[in-house]
C-alpha cells in the first residue's frame, strides 16, 4: 500500500511514468533504455513493486515479465486520464517487443520524445482530433474510425516538424485489411509518414499490402531486429527509418 505521505526518488517517479506512458515495460528495456545492467533495471522495478507503484505479470513462461502501472503508480507520477494497463497472454508479445522499440528508439534519436499507444489515445480524445492517427472510414456512431500507431516518434526542436508513427507488427494480417491500413497511412497528413517493425516473415506481407495501396513513398518497413540493442551504436538503423513529409 501507498501512503499519501509516502516519498519517492526522482528515478523510481521516472520509471513509473515511463511504465504509464508505454503500458506495460520489462528490465530489457528500462535496461536498454538506461545504458545499465538488467539486473540493476530489475532491481529497480522490483522495488517499485514492492512500493505498490508497479505491478508484475508474467503471462509466457520463458519471456520476460511486464511491469504495469497501478493507480497508485499513475498517482504518483501525474499521469491522469489513463487506467492501469492490462497484461495478458494475447498481447504479452506485442507489449515485450513495443517496450523493446521504445527504448532503442529514444535512445536512436534522443531529440525526440517517444509515446505510446495509450497515451496518444488520451490526448486524442482530450482534443477532439486525431494528433498521429491514420482515419480507416466513419464508425458506427458516425465519428472518424482511426487507426493508432504502436508507438509515436515525437520531434522537439521543432514545433512545425511532423511526428512519425511507428508499427510493431509480430503477426501477418488479412491482406485486404492490412492494405487498407497502408492506404490510410498513405493518406494521413498529420504525421511525417509511418514505419513498421517487423521480423521477416511479417516484411513480405507489409511489402505487398504496401504496394497494392500505393503507399512506398509514405511508409517505411524496417526490420525488427535492426533497432540497436545494449552494445550495439545507437545511430538511427537507416536513412529510410524516417520518411519524407507529405
Amino acid at each position: 500500500m501507498v501512503h499519501a505521505t509516502q516519498t519517492h526518488s526522482p528515478d523510481r517517479v521516472a520509471i513509473v511514468g515511463w511504465t504509464a506512458r508505454m503500458g506495460a515495460i520489462t528490465a530489457q528495456a528500462l535496461a536498454a533504455r538506461q545504458n545499465s545492467p538488467i539486473a540493476s533495471a530489475r532491481t529497480r522495478l522490483l522495488g517499485a513493486e514492492r512500493d505498490g507503484l508497479l505491478r508484475r505479470s508474467r503471462p509466457l513462461t520463458g519471456h520476460p515479465a511486464l511491469y504495469t502501472a497501478t493507480r497508485a503508480g499513475l498517482r504518483v507520477c501525474g499521469m491522469s486520464g489513463l487506467d492501469p494497463c492490462r497484461v495478458s497472454a494475447s498481447n504479452a508479445l506485442h507489449s515485450i517487443a513495443c517496450a523493446e522499440a521504445a527504448a532503442a528508439l529514444e535512445r536512436c534519436y534522443p531529440d525526440h520524445r517517444v509515446q505510446g499507444e495509450r497515451e496518444l489515445r488520451r490526448d486524442e480524445r482530450e482534443w477532439g482530433a486525431p494528433l498521429a492517427s491514420a482515419r480507416l472510414g466513419t464508425a458506427p456512431t458516425g465519428g472518424s474510425l482511426l487507426h493508432r500507431p504502436d508507438l509515436v516518434l515525437w520531434p522537439e526542436a521543432c514545433e512545425d516538424e511532423l511526428p512519425v508513427a511507428f508499427e510493431v507488427e509480430l503477426t501477418i494480417k488479412a491482406h485486404t485489411r492490412l492494405t487498407d491500413i497502408c492506404r490510410a497511412w498513405a493518406r494521413c497528413r498529420c504525421v511525417a509518414g509511418a514505419v513498421y517493425l517487423a521480423p521477416p516473415e511479417v516484411e513480405r506481407a507489409l511489402h505487398r499490402a504496401i504496394a497494392k495501396a500505393h503507399a512506398g513513398e509514405r511508409i517505411a518497413v524496417v526490420p525488427l531486429d535492426a533497432l540497436p540493442q545494449p552494445g550495439r551504436p545507437t545511430e538511427a538503423p537507416a536513412d529510410r527509418t524516417i520518411p519524407s513529409g507529405p
